[in-house]
């Protein structure tokens, strides 16, 4: 698929989510845009492409879920592992002895798709047992998606999405059989909330002790890139730490983040000197 309108859709794409579509993306255009054009009464993905290019406050709602179609919402539980090793072994127990006085800890899950990511989180947590007793804890999960957040709000899982990255035991304890599948317990779920955010606006007010933005920043140029990363430094904690994905770094990108040494996708906060220095 190539041509003006096509173009012109990588554009808003592009200017509305920060997801970059190369010509050679144009059958991952076809795909998710099919069943949309359909709903809309068009022949087809071209014909849809070319209404969008009408513009103007009509063409909105429609652009916008053009724009959620196109992102990527693979996720499971505890995905990738080492992660959160590295949080439930290295990150919260140096927060925990860090926040004694004020017991509160903030984590902030960019880009958490269907919940499974926050929800991963909110099991560590929770089995820290008596260590966190009386702290306030919160986890704040966003998405550009809407539909998607629904989903994670819901916290209802399909017998095959819990068998991706939950033990039996875990399945057991923390979520509740509902029909054909699973239901985050309430304990679990009251650890989380989910809020509409785009990575492209301002960051969310407030400090986060842990920010996980991962399998996201692969998709934006690295201008982009750079200025998520920029105000993701302003709100995390100065002991803080920021997860990325296996396949993302700061190298090369900002200077405001170093790797913490011996564990692979975890970032803190550059120095005031090593800033300076770069």
């Amino acid at each position: 698929m190539t041509g003006p309108d096509f173009e012109h859709f990588c554009r808003l794409v592009k200017d509305r989510s920060g997801l970059v579509l190369t010509p050679h993306k144009g059958y991952l255009v076809e795909s998710r845009l099919s069943a949309l054009a359909r709903a809309e009464g068009l022949a087809g993905v071209p014909q849809l492409l070319e209404r969008l290019r009408l513009g103007g406050a009509s063409m909105e709602p429609l652009l916008l879920r053009c724009v959620e179609a196109m992102a990527t919402h693979e996720s499971f539980f505890f995905r990738d592992g080492t992660p959160f090793n590295l949080l439930a072994g290295r990150v919260l127990p140096q927060l925990v002895e860090a926040r004694a006085a004020t017991q509160t800890l903030r984590i902030w899950c960019a880009a958490c798709s269907s919940g499974q990511e926050p929800y991963s989180i909110a099991i560590l947590l929770k089995e820290m047992g008596a260590q966190l007793a009386g702290w306030r804890l919160e986890i704040v999960a966003t998405d550009m998606s809407r539909p998607i957040l629904k989903k994670a709000e819901e916290g209802f899982y399909s017998d095959f999405e819990v068998r991706r990255g939950l033990t039996d035991a875990r399945r057991d304890r923390w979520f509740v059989r509902d029909g054909h599948g699973w239901r985050v317990s309430p304990e679990l779920r009251s650890l989380v909330s989910f809020r509409p955010h785009n990575l492209l606006s301002d960051s969310l007010p407030g400090t986060f002790d842990v920010v996980f933005c991962r399998n996201v920043l692969i998709y934006f140029d690295v201008d982009q890139k750079r200025a998520v990363l920029q105000r993701m430094a302003r709100t995390l904690a100065e002991d803080g730490g920021l997860f990325l994905g296996s396949a993302e770094t700061v190298l090369g990108v900002t200077d405001a983040f170093e790797l913490t040494p011996g564990a692979a996708g975890l970032f803190r906060r550059a120095s005031a000197k090593a800033a300076r220095s770069a």
